[in-house]
């Protein structure tokens, strides 16, 4: 087993003396607060959140995903490939999108494996085109899909709200969410917001068919340091 080093030693202690007294985790501000105190890598490192649902991805009924506006932005610079016809091309240009075209990056996905972008957006119109690239596309989360805002007739508004920070999301199989929302260097308060911003969403998309305990636990974490446990009952908080 590889050793750890100092820092994320120091920090699994502060979180472990932090928790100590805490039942079922701390408060979200709490654990904001003391993911700011145990990032200590040398670079700006992501902060991220788990939450693991209790909810069965394999039946279609019980599929959570969607996408939200983080009100601080996640602090990356996200990548933007639009597909759409020569009509479009001009605004989604004009809102930011930092690649724009169809037929010729069609053939660079299908043919090249092209993905140097983190977010397609594409009108309903060429979807028939860039359907046989589910292949590519899907493994990598890289499939533009209505329910994400990443099909829609208003490219320009859609380029806008990615690069202004809306991030998309979907259980894995194992029932579990996973997302960065922000960076290191952000205030407490912006990581708490985000945090909270995000939470709520996954509550408000709640399956019906979900049964019982629907927010099992929810963790935040730095790229490099160790977890920190947050009160599951924030996901009942969030849903006021």
């Amino acid at each position: 087993m590889a050793k750890k080093g100092k820092r994320y030693t120091q920090a699994a202690e502060l979180i472990a003396s932090a928790v100590e007294d805490a039942e079922g985790g701390l408060p979200l501000d709490t654990a904001a607060d003391l993911i700011k105190k145990t990032a200590r890598a040398k670079f700006d490192e992501s902060v991220d959140i788990d939450i693991r649902l209790g909810v069965d991805p394999r039946h279609a009924d019980q599929m959570v995903r969607g996408s939200v506006a983080l009100p601080h932005g996640t602090g990356k610079d996200v990548r933007v490939l639009v597909l759409t016809n020569e009509g479009q091309q001009g605004d989604a240009r004009d809102a930011g999108a930092d690649l724009v075209g169809l037929d010729d990056f069609v053939d660079k996905i299908q043919n090249d494996g092209f993905t140097d972008f983190d977010v397609m957006i594409a009108t309903p119109d060429v979807m028939p085109k860039i359907g046989r690239l589910g292949r590519v596309l899907g493994p990598r989360g890289l499939m533009p899909n209505p329910k994400s805002g990443t099909v829609t007739t208003d490219v320009a508004a859609a380029v806008k709200a990615v690069k202004s920070g809306q991030i998309d999301f979907r259980v894995d199989k194992t029932g579990i969410v996973h997302t960065s929302i922000g960076k290191s260097s952000f205030s407490t308060e912006q990581i708490h917001e985000n945090a909270l911003a995000f939470i709520k969403e996954i509550v408000r998309l709640r399956p019906a068919a979900a049964k019982g305990a629907y927010v099992k636990s929810v963790t935040l974490s730095t790229t490099m340091g160790p977890a920190v446990p947050v009160d599951r009952s924030v996901g009942a908080s969030a849903a006021r």
